[in-house]
């Protein structure tokens, strides 16, 4: 069925997701080709899963069984009948825009922390005591890219790809290569404190959202599919759009999830930055962390205290299934800065997916029985479930 979710005023693409049934790929993609006219490339096919089609119609995500199409009224209505008879194709699903999510101001006091030699974060979820280095652990970081040239990261493994039409994977923005430092940067860095969790990892620095911040559905999915691919188990991604009390979560992504985790893959996702605490409203879990089967993650201070931006469990769609240090986050930035200082669930979702590459690492942990891990030995804190979920995370 066509999913009815109403996006808000400029929420969309004009483009489709068409979910295909399991294992249906070769099928699904005959069948838009016959009743629709729809003709899709294969991400197999291409050097580059690059969501510009290169000419064709639509890009079909053979690892995730999710095509991404162009379609006038009279083929989406043609994709449409199918998915309501039986066949290979189950959902038709307005593709979305996707943000970074906006980090938030620091405070100008200092810290109540010493930094000299690790960060709060590091420090708050005891990656430091860590005997895990994340050593052989591949982590997707898909967000704005990241600067190759960071002096942080000489000698570092990392893998790059872009999915932005026209961009290559530099970061001209900072959000990407700041949420790559705090998954998976160094912890004796030249200048300042060590602030990386996994801090010998492999890097996949995967562009999914623009120089400005902005990306589509198909750019992320594509990059999700990049990192099963190359054999990712943890995904992180710093992004998303807000979503109203009662909005339903994208079964298109959920598919996208559990499909991963089939193939030992977990999706890290920020919960978003859309509360105000301080004026008692609380907002629902953003798109796509509102999802079941990806891991949302919300953002506490140094105080163990609810960050003012992070968005909670307000209903029976989304919820927030674990918290990491969000406030005042020291990490890497593009040049010339070099490190920046910033606040959001963005920051609290790197300091998760690193601690994943510990714990998988030191376990040999995948898929659902990474999550069980990350949620069994979280700190526990004084604070609703509803806010912090099982708690805070720790390292192994």
């Amino acid at each position: 069925m066509t999913d009815p979710q109403d996006t808000p005023q400029g929420g969309t693409t004009g483009r489709y997701l068409v979910l295909m049934e399991d294992h249906a790929v070769d099928a699904g993609t005959q069948q838009m080709g016959d009743v629709a006219g729809i003709r899709a490339a294969s991400n197999a096919d291409l050097e580059d899963a690059d969501v510009d089609f290169q000419g064709a119609d639509g890009l079909v995500l053979r690892e995730l069984g999710i095509a991404i199409v162009n379609a006038d009224p009279d083929q989406l209505a043609a994709l449409d009948r199918a998915v309501h008879e039986p066949g290979p194709l189950s959902l038709v699903e307005a593709e979305r825009r996707v943000y970074a999510i906006s980090a938030q101001p620091t405070a100008e006091e200092p810290l109540a922390v010493d930094e000299s030699q690790f960060t709060w974060g590091t420090q708050a979820v005891r990656a430091q005591l860590s005997q895990a280095t994340g050593e052989g652990i591949r982590v997707a970081v898909l967000d704005t890219g990241f600067d190759v040239n960071h002096p942080d990261f000489a000698g570092r493994s990392v893998t790059t790809s872009s999915f932005i039409q026209g961009e290559d994977v530099q970061d001209g923005h900072g959000h990407g290569t700041h949420c790559i430092g705090t998954a998976c940067g160094p912890r004796d860095p030249a200048e300042g404190p060590g602030y990386g969790m996994a801090y010998k990892s492999e890097i996949f620095a995967g562009k999914v959202l623009s120089n400005r911040g902005s990306g589509t559905d198909g750019g992320i999915l594509a990059g999700i599919a990049w990192a099963i691919t190359n054999g990712c188990p943890i995904v992180s991604m710093s992004l998303g759009a807000a979503t109203r009390p009662g909005d339903p979560y994208s079964r298109t992504y959920e598919s996208a999830a559990n499909r991963a985790m089939a193939q030992g893959t977990l999706i890290i996702a920020a919960a978003g930055n859309e509360s105000r605490r301080q004026n008692g409203r609380i907002n629902p879990v953003g798109h796509p962390a509102n999802c079941p089967s990806i891991m949302a993650v919300g953002a506490v201070d140094v105080n163990m205290a609810m960050a003012w931006f992070s968005c909670g469990t307000v209903d029976e769609i989304g919820q927030v299934d674990i918290v990491g240090p969000g406030v005042d986050v020291h990490s890497s930035w593009p040049a010339p800065l070099g490190h920046n200082r910033i606040s959001g669930t963005s920051m609290a979702t790197p300091h998760v997916a690193g601690v994943a590459a510990l714990i998988a690492q030191a376990t040999g942990a995948r898929s659902w029985e990474l999550w069980a891990r990350l949620s069994q030995i979280a700190r526990r804190l004084p604070l609703p479930s509803t806010d912090v979920g099982s708690g805070l995370v720790q390292a192994p």
